[in-house]
C-alpha cells in the first residue's frame, strides 16, 4: 500500500509540473520527446550509426597486416620444404606446408566471391585449391592472387549496388551474410592458419619474418 501511494504521488507531481514525457520512435533514428505542450527531437542514445567508410578502412588495415605476414611467411619456407608435414603424435595426417597455404588461399577466393555476389571459383575445390598448383612458385602466386581478390571484396564494402551471396563454407546464413562479415571471416580464417604456418616454419628452424627483430 505504501508503494502504491508513492507511485501515485510521483505521477501526480509530474502531471502538475508539466514535465511528463512521451517518446515516439522515429524511422530516422531520432525520438520525439514531449514535455508538457512542447515537442522536440532528441537523438536516440541507444542507436549506433555505422560509419561504413570508417569500418571499411579498419578492415583494410587489418587486411594489409594479414597479407604481409602470411605472404612473407609462405615465401620464407624453402621450396624443398613445401611438402613438409609433421607426422609424430597428434600431427599425423595433417596437411603439408604447401597444402596449408593453398587451403588458406582457396578459402580467400571462396569467401571473396560470396562477398562480391559471385559463384565460388570451380578450381578452388573443397577449400583445397587447384590440383595443378604444386610448386612453391605456383602456390605463392595463387596465394597472392587470393589476397588481391579478397582486397576487391573489402574495397566493395558499402557498395549497395553489388550483390552479396552466402557461402556453403560460412556459418553465416542467407539473411546473415554481409560483405563486411564475409571479409572478416576470411581474415579470421587466414590468421588461424598463419599460426599453423608459423609452427611449420619453426619446426624447420626458420623464424617467421613477422617475428624477426
Amino acid at each position: 500500500m505504501g508503494k502504491m501511494r508513492l507511485i501515485f504521488a510521483v505521477l501526480l507531481f509530474l502531471g502538475r509540473s508539466g514535465i511528463a514525457l512521451a517518446q515516439t520512435d522515429r524511422p530516422d533514428g531520432t525520438v520525439l520527446v514531449q514535455s508538457g505542450t512542447s515537442v522536440h527531437r532528441q537523438a536516440d542514445q541507444g542507436a549506433v550509426r555505422l560509419d561504413v567508410q570508417r569500418e571499411k578502412h579498419a578492415v583494410q588495415v587489418l587486411f594489409e597486416v594479414a597479407q604481409t605476414k602470411i605472404v612473407s611467411a609462405a615465401d620464407a619456407m624453402p621450396a624443398d620444404k613445401y611438402g613438409f608435414a609433421p607426422t609424430d603424435g597428434e600431427f599425423k595426417g595433417v596437411r603439408s606446408f604447401g597444402q596449408e597455404v593453398k587451403h588458406l588461399a582457396a578459402t580467400n577466393f571462396i569467401l571473396a566471391a560470396a562477398a562480391l555476389g559471385d559463384d565460388p571459383p570451380t578450381d578452388a575445390g573443397d577449400e583445397t585449391g587447384p590440383p595443378a598448383v604444386r610448386t612453391k612458385a605456383e602456390v605463392l602466386s595463387y596465394l597472392v592472387a587470393s589476397f588481391a581478390r579478397l582486397g576487391q571484396a573489402i574495397d566493395a564494402i558499402g557498395n549497395e549496388n553489388a550483390a552479396v551471396k552466402s557461402s556453403p563454407i560460412s556459418p553465416l546464413k542467407n539473411t546473415e551474410a554481409t560483405r563486411l562479415a564475409l571479409a572478416v571471416e576470411s581474415l579470421i580464417h587466414a590468421n588461424n592458419h598463419y599460426g599453423q604456418i608459423v609452427e611449420y616454419l619453426r619446426m624447420n628452424g626458420i623464424v617467421p619474418p613477422a617475428s624477426r627483430p
